[in-house]
């Protein structure tokens, strides 16, 4: 593949992903019930009402906690993967271009190359910092969670697991963009075909799987809009 078409092919599908997330973020703040987001965070806020109301103390301790061994697994993955991703790109030094067990995957210049490496690893540096965060307002949740609701509002803590389940979401969908970024180490044409793969299964994902009757207005205020 000539270097010209491997960069329009790279561009594109960079593009690709940039109008996709950029278009499914405008439809979150507009219309987030349309969006499968919107809906669990929706969902979410009748759970913290449900247990701060009906003092489920337990239920709410055991799921916080099964989120935050959820998101703690995931974070020690990402910082092990990217840390060794950088550690490859400097050990391989300028020889990669001549290493034969590698010559097969892709004809870039070992600049280029490292610089598809370090993309990659940043990637999972910026899954693991997401990670982080969520554990961090998980961590806030589970003791908010049980401190009587006239010392706090029932808003301030919806705040706290939304914001933990929203950078969980980004996590997950740095997991979700490594695909890509992986394959584009093979070539421009792989990195386009993996994009094109990852967005209709995005597109499923981001979708309600099933109509739900809500109310019109969220009795948080949260949300104002239906389907």
């Amino acid at each position: 593949m000539s270097d010209d078409l491997e960069i329009n092919v790279s561009l594109i599908a960079i593009g690709l992903l940039v109008v996709y997330h950029l278009i499914f973020l405008t439809v979150v703040r507009y219309k987030p019930l349309c969006t499968a987001i919107g809906r669990t965070n929706y969902m979410r806020a009748i759970w913290v009402e449900f247990v701060t109301t009906q003092q489920k103390d337990i239920l709410a301790v055991q799921t916080v906690r099964n989120w935050t061994m959820a998101a703690t697994f995931l974070a020690s993955t990402s910082i092990v993967i990217g840390l060794g991703i950088v550690n490859f790109a400097l050990t391989t030094g300028k020889s990669i271009g001549n290493t034969p067990y590698l010559s097969f995957i892709s004809h870039d210049p070992p600049g280029i190359w490292h610089l598809k490496l370090l993309l990659l690893a940043f990637d999972f540096f910026f899954a693991f910092f997401n990670f982080t965060l969520t554990i961090r307002y998980y961590n806030h949740a589970s003791f908010q969670l049980n401190i009587p609701l006239g010392i706090q509002s029932l808003q301030s803590i919806i705040n706290v697991v939304k914001f933990g389940a929203n950078y969980y979401t980004l996590g997950m969908r740095c997991y979700y963009i490594s695909i890509p970024l992986s394959l584009w180490l093979f070539g421009g044409f792989w990195f386009l075909l993996g994009t094109l793969l990852l967005i209709l299964v995005l597109y499923r994902l981001d979708r309600p799987f099933e109509e739900l009757e809500l109310p019109l207005r969220s009795p948080y205020g949260q949300f104002n809009e239906t389907p």
